[in-house]
């Protein structure tokens, strides 16, 4: 992209202008150019964010002092400033107006606000004999990705059915390296067994890739050449490997047939629909891949009442792929004005032909449709869930004597077993439910905090929380309105004790305690300067208070278990320096288990095939210093 950041100043005297007047001050130095700009308000805050075809006209627009609506009208009176970048095209405008919207969510646009990262399913091709697994997050390993899933259970469902049909191993590499015999996957047909070579190489790169055509949409062939086999292994009274045969086309069959929505005609396509009412909109995305449907999510915009569906649209599009690849075909509920555009822009971020189709016949119609009933009902589910919602944080504002109903409620608890695998966890609540994407963990390591004292850990936990959120202020780093800890007088305490140090004594802060023999409703409630209160056994809010608590308790357990879990599985052979694949597999040879080769005597690792009297005591030493 050929821009460049141009921080323009305040015209002079500009805390005695309005708002128009300001922006005129800028326009006369604009170039005819596209481009973004920013608009400032008087405390640094990025109220808007826009892209221009020339950014010329387009501010000068801004000046003018009627025809705007209510909306643009007040965040033209609050700009105290703006800042310009000037592109090369049209197309990089929208790119990079789509990346600052996301990254700065300013309070004037419209914001897609559940930017969770979506699972693929990810086939490693780094090794000899390639793992399948489910993959979340940046693309730094070396493999092939198929997706996106709408969800992890879209993406474990497919990956049970892809085991059955293509008997790839979803081992990590150590726990493969570590084998000696079979696992229980071999024994019940999920796995062909290359770890201890049941399956010759070049037949397991097969099995590779007839998964990878699968994945790629070319089922009805991989399905009649398995049948060809299949009769041909019955000609020749091979009936084992026949039966093995008819149960991997069962698998792929499952697949292919099992989808909801009827996907014929459509191989690579996102189907995006809008729904609106009452000022809200809910867009439901149907993800087809492989002419198969894997699944759809709900997201729900952030945007002014009187917002065009149309520009929702757009705005959810342009953000919704600036961090993923988009497919080939882009299938909409309603026309967009500035759609070429778009799918000029993604065709230049995926290096591909992208299109972008709002169709008015057919069966991609009926898709679409489809797509927008099911965005019509998610909506109506939020809306009902909102209005109890609202009731709710309303009590729990009188409760803990807030000023107005709380809109974030960040809710700390931590585990651990006598200091092991220790977690701190905080999970995020306000007017839409549990904000999911907002939840975080804390590892906590023994050398920066003591991991069996759980008010040095809330302490610990709280300090990293706040430090960063006032490090990242002038970036709209999300401040709660309620910070409520799992604990009784001590963990606020300790929780206190940061809040004041950081000079962050204007958020209130409250602990739940739970109940004698922890009997729920019975829980007693500590705040600062009053006395510990219950709440009546049959109150909405307890209960509601008690869901926060247990969901808080429920990311902790689950977090420490898989830390556990991990230190469990992983081999305590990662992590010598020099111990490569080859020499672990040796080790593993002479000695039978990771265990073995951690009580060796000196002498017997310096007996083992291809293991220098240096290496053997380098080995020796790391377990000893360990």
């Amino acid at each position: 992209m050929d821009a460049a950041d141009s921080p323009a100043p305040s015209p002079e005297g500009a805390e005695n202008l309005s708002g128009p007047d300001i922006i005129a001050g800028y326009v006369k130095n604009l170039p005819g150019k596209p481009g973004v700009y920013r608009m400032f308000g008087a405390d640094g805050e990025v109220l808007y964010v826009g892209k221009a075809r020339n950014l010329k006209n387009r501010v000068a627009n801004y000046a003018k002092s009627g025809g705007h609506t209510n909306r643009i009208a007040l965040m033209i009176s609050l700009t105290r400033s703006m800042e310009f970048v000037v592109t090369a095209t049209e197309t990089e405008a929208l790119l990079l107006e789509a990346n600052l919207i996301k990254r700065l969510k300013p309070r004037f646009n419209i914001i897609l606000r559940d930017d969770k990262s979506f699972p693929y399913i990810l086939i490693r091709t780094g090794h000899d004999a390639p793992q399948i697994t489910k993959h979340r997050g940046s693309r730094k390993a070396k493999g092939e990705y198929f997706g996106p899933f709408a969800s992890a259970g879209a993406v474990n469902r497919t990956l049970n059915t892809l085991q059955k049909a293509f008997l790839l191993r979803t081992c990590t590499d150590s726990v493969y390296e570590g084998r000696s015999r079979p696992c229980m996957l071999y024994q019940i047909k999920r796995c062909a067994g290359p770890c201890v070579g049941l399956i010759e190489p070049d037949a397991y790169r097969a099995l590779v890739g007839e998964a990878e055509a699968f994945l790629r949409g070319k089922s009805n062939a991989l399905r009649e050449d398995l049948s060809a086999k299949m009769q041909a292994a019955s000609e020749a009274l091979d009936f084992e490997r026949a039966a093995s045969l008819r149960d991997r086309i069962k698998a792929i069959a499952s697949v292919t047939t099992d989808q909801g929505i009827n996907p014929d005609g459509v191989e690579e396509a996102d189907i995006i629909a809008l729904a609106q009412e009452g000022g809200k909109s809910c867009v439901q995305v149907f993800f087809f891949r492989a002419g198969q449907n894997w699944g759809n999510q709900s997201f729900f915009p952030r945007h002014e009442q009187d917002a065009d569906p149309a520009d929702v649209l757009s705005a959810f599009i342009a953000q919704f792929y600036d961090d993923r690849p988009a497919p080939a075909l882009i299938l909409t509920s309603h026309a967009l004005p500035d759609g070429e555009l778009i799918a000029e822009a993604l065709t230049l971020r995926s290096s591909r032909k992208v299109t972008v189709h709002t169709p008015s016949r057919g069966e991609k119609r009926k898709l679409v449709a489809q797509t927008r009933r099911n965005a019509e009902e998610a909506l109506t589910r939020r809306m009902s869930e909102s209005a109890s919602q609202a009731q709710l944080l309303k009590g729990v504002a009188k409760v803990f004597a807030l000023a107005e109903p709380p809109q974030r409620i960040e809710v700390y608890d931590n585990s651990h077993i006598q200091g092991t695998n220790a977690l701190g966890a905080m999970i995020v609540a306000g007017p839409e439910g549990f904000t999911k994407n907002h939840y975080r963990r804390f590892n906590m390591k023994p050398e920066d905090v003591v991991t069996n004292d759980d008010f040095a850990m809330m302490n610990a936990m709280l300090r990293r929380r706040f430090s960063r959120m006032l490090k990242e202020q002038g970036e709209g780093a999300p401040v709660p309105d309620l910070v409520l800890i799992d604990g009784g007088k001590g963990q606020l305490s300790a929780a206190r004790a940061v809040m004041e140090e950081l000079g962050l004594t204007d958020i209130p802060l409250a602990a739940i305690a739970k109940g004698p023999e922890r009997d729920a409703g019975r829980e007693a409630f500590y705040m600062d300067g009053r006395a510990p209160f219950k709440l009546p056994m049959n109150d909405p809010v307890l209960y509601y208070l008690q869901r926060l608590r247990d969901e808080a308790h429920r990311f902790a357990i689950g977090g420490h278990r898989a830390k556990r879990e991990r230190a469990i599985r992983d081999n305590p052979l990662d992590g010598i320096p020099g111990v490569g694949p080859s020499r672990k597999k040796a080790l593993l040879a002479h000695f039978g288990s990771a265990k073995a080769v951690r009580g060796a005597a000196l002498s017997d690792l310096e007996g083992v095939e291809g293991v220098s009297k240096a290496m053997a005591k380098r080995i020796y030493d790391w377990f000893r210093d360990a």
